[in-house]
């Protein structure tokens, strides 16, 4: 699966969300070992945002795993991947909308091209016709939009069934939803979009449990960091590590002084 279907995920549970940040997971790298919590800044409801993050685990784990591992089974790869494109060419009316919204609007004439393209040669997106064009996936939802126009963040929460959130965030899927054309096709038609999604998220998920010593940490801390690259376009991730790895320096030189 391609990096643009983990940024696409629809937000089922905390665990369906990781797709959407699994650029995050990437991006923290090597610094993930080096990162150090904030949860006084950005995570002040932590006790309420573990419970849900583990009733979602356990939404996840007995209903939402079994039904897309069946999915999976006995769905072919083709139709899967028919099935994604088809729900992210719609969702190229949110990038369309919020691409004039942040003034992109060189990008907003590139994006629009490319729901033109899926729409017709695509065959209503089915086939990704824009991609062997050259035109890439880009990602602007109003989470961004808000970011650009100088709305913080806020504070980090996990929602019930729908997973990892900021107060920006919130308003920002609300806004997201309301435009998005795949809202009005009809309640079975998105149950489809997302048992595929989870489907697709195996491998991310799997990554998570195997490899995080706090799973609720460190999605927290990718979820966090991946919005932040994507509000600011990629600009602030040099940065961000640069100071991670100033104030480890710091910490050590303490530790060090205190012995």
């Amino acid at each position: 699966m391609n990096d643009n279907q983990h940024y696409s995920v629809i937000n089922v549970t905390s665990k369906l969300i990781t797709p959407l940040f699994v650029a995050g997971l990437f991006l923290l790298g090597s610094g993930c070992s080096t990162i150090k919590t904030t949860e006084q800044k950005n995570d002040p409801y932590e006790n309420f945002n573990r419970s849900m993050f583990t009733l979602n685990d356990k939404v996840d784990g007995y209903l939402a795993k079994p039904i897309s591992d069946t999915y999976k089974y006995i769905t072919p790869q083709f139709l899967q991947t028919g099935v994604y494109n088809f729900y992210n060419n719609l969702k190229n009316v949110n990038v369309v909308i919020n691409d004039t919204l942040q003034a992109k609007f060189s990008q907003g004439a590139q994006d629009t091209g490319r729901l033109a393209l899926n729409s017709t040669l695509g065959l209503g997106g089915i086939f990704d016709v824009a991609k062997s064009v050259g035109w890439e996936q880009n990602e602007e939802d109003f989470d961004q939009t808000l970011a650009v126009w100088g709305v913080p963040t806020g504070s980090y929460l996990v929602l019930p069934i729908l997973g990892p959130s900021t107060f920006r965030g919130i308003p920002g899927a609300a806004f997201d939803t309301a435009t998005n054309p795949a809202t009005y096709v009809g309640s079975a038609v998105n149950i489809v979009s997302m048992i595929n999604t989870r489907a697709n998220a195996e491998g991310s998920l799997k990554f998570i449990n195997e490899a995080a010593l706090d799973p609720y940490v460190f999605t927290r801390e990718s979820f966090l960091q991946w919005r932040n690259n994507l509000a600011t376009d990629g600009k602030s991730q040099s940065s961000y590590d640069v100071d991670l790895e100033f104030d480890d320096e710091i910490n050590d030189k303490k530790i060090n002084t205190n012995h």
